[in-house]
């Protein structure tokens, strides 16, 4: 490892920190960049939101940096932000879709971004703190590993990483614990030890979502329409399609005396359809925009265990090809809330075998 030049994504949190500080054990040249993906936010706003670009990150990951005794830069990337993460986001919602911001960072502006720049300037890879590992298989490929705490696993937002990205990328933080990691920072002295992690979307620190697309996209979002019920029936008004997701219980504005639940967004007729918890089951999904890891491709069936969310467990189901870009899982168990806009993940044992765009049940 002597001499090889890494470059650490660093957030200011207790994980990139870590990270910096393992690779420097071993060995690595290491530089710590944290990515300025924020757009013209008020310094208090930045300060207060705390999350992974703000002005709090830079400051702490610059005084990691120092302690570390390694060189620190921050590099500014707002316009691919913009681009491929704010925008897809709003995008997404104007369709009746739920998209997932940090899947669509982590490759676009994480790695796609981040490592182009980093190459350029002379490093052989770059580095992160998420929770999860990467091995290269007997077949040749390079693979994520989930990490050896499933209570922190970060592999279902990492599934789209090309081969080329997992190739030049480091995670040493996936081999520990997060209580480990948070030990490691004490032992050394980092202040970040014990700071909280980002829980909200970086760009919606107030986790209104709506406000965001009512702001950001003004009058192209969707009017008020009808909540119907799974028979077509008009059960009431909805406050415009930006406002739900599948699955969703609470804030409907609608009362029925009895438990109802948001089973799918129709776009093209601006409505929101309603039913009950079993309506919200389904055996089979369909997914595209394709990214193999494990396997290079699906030609024939093959049994793999399916994450539709993040927090999900993980259930079994049958994956065939159904087009150029298509799959459709078929589940053993019915599953719930599948929720187009968010991925879908394989794996393979302990290894991300791919995944893809949910588009349908």
């Amino acid at each position: 490892m002597a001499g090889k030049k890494v470059v650490v994504g660093m957030s200011g949190g207790v994980d990139s920190s870590v990270a910096a500080y393992l690779l420097k054990q071993q060995g690595y040249d290491v530089i710590g960049v944290t990515m300025q993906i924020w757009q013209d936010e008020d310094q208090f706003t930045q300060a207060e939101s705390g999350g992974c670009c703000g002005l709090s990150a830079v400051d702490d990951a610059r005084r990691v940096a120092d302690r570390l005794e390694i060189p620190y830069y921050v590099m500014n990337f707002k316009r691919e932000f913009k681009k491929n993460v704010m925008d897809y986001f709003t995008a997404e919602y104007l369709k009746g879709r739920t998209p997932n911001p940090c899947i669509a960072c982590n490759r676009y502006v994480k790695w796609e971004s981040l490592l182009q720049r980093s190459l350029a300037i002379g490093a052989d890879c770059i580095a992160t703190g998420h929770y999860a590992r990467i091995a290269k298989l007997e077949n040749g490929r390079f693979a994520l590993e989930t990490s050896v705490t499933a209570a922190k696993d970060q592999t279902y937002a990492l599934f789209n990483l090309t081969q080329k990205q997992l190739s030049h990328t480091l995670m040493p933080v996936g081999d520990y614990t997060k209580d480990e990691i948070r030990a490691i920072a004490e032992d050394i002295g980092l202040m970040v030890a014990h700071k909280k992690d980002s829980q909200e979307i970086c760009f919606i620190p107030d986790n209104d979502y709506a406000g965001f697309i009512d702001r950001e996209c003004g009058e192209m979002v969707p009017p008020p329409g009808n909540f119907v019920s799974v028979d077509g029936e008009i059960l009431g008004r909805h406050r415009g399609i930006t406002h739900y997701t599948i699955g969703q219980r609470k804030g409907l504005g609608i009362a029925f005396g009895y438990p109802v639940f948001v089973t799918e967004i129709r776009p093209e007729t601006n409505e929101v359809v309603l039913g009950s918890d079993k309506d919200v089951y389904t055996n089979r999904l369909y997914a595209n925009q394709l990214n193999f890891m494990a396997l290079s491709d699906i030609e024939e069936p093959v049994r793999l265990k399916a994450k539709i969310r993040y927090s999900h467990a993980g259930s079994c189901c049958t994956v065939r090809r159904t087009g150029a870009d298509e799959i459709c899982c078929e589940f053993e168990e019915p599953v719930r809330a599948v929720t187009p806009g968010q991925a879908v993940v394989l794996y393979d044992g302990d290894y991300v075998a791919g995944g893809g765009v949910i588009t349908h049940a």
